[in-house]
């Protein structure tokens, strides 16, 4: 079966930091590129790091550069996001993605061409 399991969410305060993971399974995590989006109520789907299969390339989103950092360990199927600085404008549901490098490298936010999504994990941000 086929998973991409988001965790670390919760409550914090601004200024603080989480760390969220996406522990893959059922699919051969080397070969994706991950993705991770978050999402608000009532607002789309906004793109917030990609990391490409090898870990050779990342790209961030405008509004989080400088605050969050994204790695994997393919040894253990995982993707990591550390949010440092969050702000209240970061609360969302988070989710990981999984997609081909190749089709993705040229817009890593174009969510259509991701063939494996999580469940997604709460992050709030108090003021």
């Amino acid at each position: 079966e086929v998973q991409l399991q988001a965790s670390g969410g919760g409550v914090v305060q601004g200024g603080g930091s989480l760390r969220l993971s996406c522990v893959a399974s059922g699919f051969n995590f080397d070969d994706y590129a991950i993705g991770w989006f978050r999402q608000a109520p009532g607002k789309g789907r906004e793109g917030v790091s990609f990391i490409s299969s090898s870990g050779g390339i990342i790209t961030y989103g405008d509004s989080v550069k400088g605050r969050f950092t994204i790695s994997r360990d393919n040894a253990k199927s995982t993707a990591h996001l550390q949010m440092n600085s969050l702000k209240p404008e970061d609360t969302a549901v988070y989710y990981c993605a999984a997609g081909e490098t190749g089709i993705l490298l040229s817009n890593p936010w174009h969510t259509g061409e991701y063939t494996y999504w999580g469940h997604g994990t709460q992050v709030t941000v108090s003021s």
